[in-house]
């Protein structure tokens, strides 16, 4: 009878989950015993780091400041539309209009394929000319070498054993991507490593200096100020706008998603627009827009009112891109992330979802939507990367010739 009752109880479940519901246990089920989550850790155990080393060789000599240097980039495969990536690059671009070399040494534990991967660089980043390489067969030939992520700062100690300047530019607090279990700390160690740090922005030159108490050099976040406008005039705007990546915790997508459901109930008249990833199981309608380019998002930013732009580990793009647009972003609430983005329009929430709503309504529902629009715009007026890549390029070179 009992067993019976195990079957009953099973098909109940079946019944109330449905099709897709099933489907799901039966990849979680997978995904577990097939040991699948491995694929998402991006980097072989033989070249994690099993501690830190207080030094490593650097040249005995510096270059006359006439000459120009060889700088190594490391980094994963750039998929396009990487935000990280098109940061990353920017960096590159402006040693290589000074007259520096570049080489990007990137990296995949199955196997890189360096003639793929340059062929998305070339078409995707066409004004980078940095020739690519597999950083697993060895970076000689450089002057200077820069981590742009906790795996490649693991991977230069192990690759990279000549003596060389080593420099480590860091756009996230990375180690606040897992739980605090091994990944964490493979990601925390990095910062002890001896590189130079170059972060970008306060925020998260605060987050590293209260955790490791380590001092860095600071660069300015920079905005699009190129790719992203305002809207024509007498363009009509309503609704919101969500970038969504489910994969990524950073980005606080349940959370996202419970305060858009909370907005909806109070304004169920504003049209929920969603680009990115596709969102599964909503209870409520949205427009969906999958990936868009920089002209698209431009346009969907500037017919809008208002957008969540999450981030947890330092401030969003998508922030001040917004802001260009016209759009009032609603940002989850970090006091460090204030001294990166001092602009008085944009709209700070406490982290729940019934503050990110309430923030949300308020935007929409306050009058005078054009002027708030240009304030918002005004806020940001003169902010590039220029100044970025401007002092991106005096550390490398100081690091390299010397100060």
């Amino acid at each position: 009878m009992s067993r019976m009752n195990g079957v009953l109880a099973k098909a109940r479940r079946a019944r109330d989950v449905g099709v897709a519901g099933i489907a799901q246990r039966i990849a979680q089920r997978a995904y577990f015993r097939t040991g699948a989550a491995e694929l998402l850790f991006n980097l072989a155990f033989e070249d994690l780091l099993v501690d830190v080393p207080s030094a490593l060789p650097v040249p005995s000599s510096r270059p006359a400041r006439e000459v120009p240097i060889t700088v190594g980039w490391v980094s994963t495969p750039p998929a396009p539309g990487s935000g990280g990536h098109t940061t990353l690059f920017r960096m590159v671009q402006a040693l290589e209009s000074r007259g520096h070399r570049c080489v990007l040494f990137l990296y995949d534990k199955h196997g890189l394929d360096v003639a793929a991967t340059t062929a998305v660089i070339r078409r995707h980043w066409p004004h980078i000319r940095a020739e690519v390489r597999d950083i697993t067969k060895g970076a000689d030939g450089i002057d200077a070498i820069v981590a742009s992520g906790w795996e490649s700062a693991h991977l230069i100690v192990r690759y990279c054993t000549q003596a060389v300047r080593r420099l480590y530019f860091i756009q996230d607090y990375e180690p606040f991507f897992y739980g605090h279990g091994a990944e964490h700390e493979f990601a925390a160690m990095t910062y002890r490593l001896p590189f130079r740090r170059v972060v970008l922005g306060e925020m998260l030159d605060g987050m590293i200096q209260e955790e490791t108490g380590l001092t860095n050099d600071v660069v300015p976040f920079g905005c699009d100020s190129v790719a992203y406008a305002l809207p024509p005039a007498g363009t009509v705007r309503s609704g919101i706008v969500f970038y969504c990546h489910p994969g990524h915790p950073r980005r606080g997508y349940p959370l996202a998603i419970i305060a858009l459901r909370l907005f909806h109930e109070r304004h169920p008249e504003q049209e929920i627009h969603v680009y990115g990833d596709a969102p599964r199981d909503l209870d409520f309608p949205i427009t969906f827009h999958g990936r868009l380019t920089a002209t698209e998002l431009n346009d969907l930013y500037g017919r809008t009112i208002a957008g969540l732009a999450m981030s947890f580990t330092n401030i969003t793009l998508v922030a001040e891109e917004m802001l260009v647009a016209g759009n009032i972003p609603i940002i989850n609430d970090i006091d460090l992330a204030r001294r990166v983005l001092p602009s008085p329009s944009v709209r700070w929430a406490d982290p729940t979802a019934a503050a990110l709503a309430e923030a949300l309504s308020q935007a929409v529902s306050a009058p005078d939507l054009d002027e708030r629009a240009h304030a918002a715009a005004s806020s940001v007026v003169g902010r590039s990367w220029e100044p970025t890549k401007d002092a991106v390029l005096r550390i490398i070179e100081e690091e390299v010739y010397g100060s």
